[in-house]
Formats: structure tokens, sequence, C-alpha cells
């Protein structure tokens, strides 16, 4: 038997019995899994705030998405975009001086000296598509190039985990990210977070206001989000548990990464993070994530057109960067993964979303009008997160129409 959602009553008891085995067995403390199908919403929250505490974490609990961020961002890029406020192909050196005239390393483990001129400028669509030239290549031998040395000697956030508590304005943070060459020529190769970071303040100068502020108003307060932003006041602070990574010496021991009563997210930011700096709920999420299955529409209102959203979610990359950053079975679209081919229970071609790497992932699957989220405290790499891994099988072994 299934409800209207068409997911087996049984199955999704599996899940929350496989989600609180990995409460129980501490790899995390807490859990919160939204999953909403057909109109239905099932949610569970199990485990607690700290771990070994005693406070239990709630639907309405306060997490740090991090990376989910960056759809959000896309999101208000893509509204200017409609009001002829930013165009896609447009170079962004009018709004962005600080990235004109830029040069290239001669290959990415190069000197920071060693460098080409760019063969075009930066656009607008390279920004939203992550194809600037700027950003971290996802290996671990990189980590180790001279351009990674550089950006964190200036202290540049975006080439590491979310730092809410950076000293650097947005001006600021441009004016240090123009001093060094981008790592590939525009458009060449996929590289990951700083197009986001770059786009918050591309956002920012073309509107006139503050990230923060834009995001409220043309996004948040429409959607009803009234627990999403950069921030966490006071009153809330007793809703945002202890975020934790696991310790490095392999026992699967967690260590605390910020805690509440004296977070780096309690203070409002001198940089607001377009890339990974929000804070949020499960049920803050559903509704953004809602408003894109339902083609930019929520509750009547349209927050972006039709034809944006399908923009947003289409796979933007070539064959040969897909391979080169995703190994070939899922692509980019603008602040979104984009699956291109089953090769998982959860890998439906089209579904598209983001995790965040201090525990959460939300994905819309079109083809199933299904909308899932997960949201912990346990900073890790998604597909080696076996609490990201159990998730999304359990959620899809129990589609049962």
């Amino acid at each position: 038997m299934t409800g209207g959602s068409g997911l087996s009553p049984q199955r999704l008891d599996r899940m929350r019995a496989v989600m609180s085995g990995h409460v129980e067995a501490g790899r995390v403390p807490g859990v919160v899994t939204l999953v909403a199908r057909h109109g239905e919403v099932h949610a569970e929250a199990i485990g607690t705030t700290t771990a070994g505490g005693t406070d239990p974490v709630r639907r309405d609990t306060l997490f740090r998405i991090s990376s989910m961020t960056k759809p959000v961002t896309a999101v208000a890029a893509l509204i200017l975009v409609e009001e002829c406020r930013l165009r896609l192909d447009e170079p962004v050196d009018g709004l962005l001086p600080e990235l004109a005239g830029r040069r290239v390393l001669r290959a990415p483990d190069a000197p920071v000296g060693d460098t080409v001129p760019a063969r075009r400028p930066i656009t607008v669509r390279d920004v939203l598509d992550f194809r600037l030239g700027a950003g971290m290549i996802l290996e671990e031998a990189a980590f180790a190039y001279p351009i990674y040395d550089a950006a964190r000697e200036l202290g540049i956030t975006g080439f590491g985990p979310p730092s809410p508590d950076a000293p650097h304005s947005p001006d600021e943070w441009m004016r240090l990210l123009g001093t060094l060459p981008l790592v590939h020529q525009p458009g060449e190769r996929w590289l990951y977070n700083i197009g986001s970071y770059v786009l918050g303040v591309l956002i920012s100068r073309a509107s006139g206001q503050p990230l923060e502020t834009f995001l409220r108003e043309r996004i948040f307060e429409p959607l009803g989000m009234k627990d999403t932003g950069f921030t966490v006041p006071a009153g809330a602070l007793d809703r945002l548990p202890a975020a934790y990574h696991p310790a490095q010496d392999g026992e699967g021991r967690l260590e605390p990464y910020d805690v509440p009563e004296d977070s780096a997210w309690s203070r409002e930011p001198a940089f607001p993070d377009g890339g990974a700096g929000l804070v949020s709920t499960a049920d803050d999420y559903l509704a953004f994530a809602r408003m894109l299955l339902n083609k930019g529409v929520h509750e009547g209102e349209r927050i972006l057109s039709r034809p944006a959203v399908e923009l947003m979610t289409t796979d933007q990359l070539t064959a040969e960067q897909r391979l080169d950053a995703f190994g070939g079975t899922a692509g980019w679209g603008f602040g979104v993964s984009v699956c291109t081919r089953r090769d998982d229970l959860w890998a439906t071609p089209g579904r598209y979303g983001w995790d965040g790497g201090l525990g959460t992932s939300w994905y819309n699957d079109p083809a199933e009008d299904l909308v899932a989220i997960l949201m912990t405290q346990r900073s890790g790499f998604p597909t080696q997160n076996p609490v990201w891994l159990d998730f999304w099988t359990s959620l899809y072994q129990a589609v049962a129409d």
C-alpha cells in the first residue's frame, strides 16, 4: 500500500530506521529529513543538537546549509537577468572592474607570475556556470598549487570551508581576488565555488543593494523563508545546533567546528557569502525547492519565469568538461548539479540540486515529482558520507508507484 505520495509507508519506516542507526552509532548527532511528493510531505527529526547531548533536533532546527546557498544566489542573478539589469553574455567588467584585463596561468600548477593574457573577458554566464576561470580544482594535489597558496596567504574566503567571520568586505574581497591570475581561460573548464562568491558581489552591484537585502526582499519574503539568512538572531540561537567535522585519526570521532554559544553565524558577516553562507531550515528550503519544481511559481506568485528555471536546471557543460568535473554522470547548470545518466537508484536524468559540505543535501526530481532534503551537522564529502549515501538510497527504494 502507498499513500497519495506514492511512497511506501513500510519503506519510509526503513529509511527512518537507517537514519536512526547512524545517530545511534554516533556518526552524526542529529538528522532532519524532509520528502515532498504529489502534494504530501513526510518529515522526520532524529537525534540531538549536540554530540552526547539531550536537546532534541526538531523540524525547525537551523542548519548551516553551506553550498546549498549556491542555488539561491543563482536564482537571485536570474531575477536580475529577467529584469535586464544583467545580460548573460555581457562581460562583467563594467560592474566588476577588478576582473577586467585578466591574466591566466600558463598551467594550473605554474608559479603565480607565469601567465598569458586572457583570450576574452569573463561574462555573466561564465560566473553563473562556474567557467569563469577562477575557482577550486577538486583534486587533492591541486591544493598545493602556488595559486591556492597565494589565495590562502591573502585570506580570500572561497578556497576552503565557509568563513562567516572573514574580515573582508565585498569590495575588498573583489580587490584581492583581482590581484590573482585566473587558473584557466574563461569558458575552458568548470572550477568550483568562487563563481558563487563573485556572483554575490555582482548581484549587489547590479541591484544597488546589499546581497542579503536583495535575497530577503526578492526571494525569502515572497517564499515565506522567515528563518533563512546569513546571521542567526540572538533569539534563535537555541535552534542552532553545534556543527562537527570528523576527526583526522580515522576513529570516527566528531570534533566541534562551530558551536552556537560563540557561533560565527551569530554575527553579521563583513562578506555575505553567496557560495556557502546561509543558515536555513528544512521547511524554508522546501519552499525554495518547490518554487523551482513548480517552474518558478510559489502559491500563485511568480519568482522566475519557466524558461529561466529550465535554463538554470539544464546542463551547461561540454562532454569533456562534464567528464572532468563529475565523471560524466552529471553536469552543471546555474548553481545546481544536473543528473545526465542513471547510474544509481537516485540518479534520475534531469534531477537537479546540490549538497552542503557541512552536512546538508537537496535535490528536485521533476520526473518523480519529488523534493528531498537532508539536514545534518556533520561535515563530509557527500559521496563518501554514509549518512548521505544511505539517505538517498533509502528514499528512492521507498518509491512504490
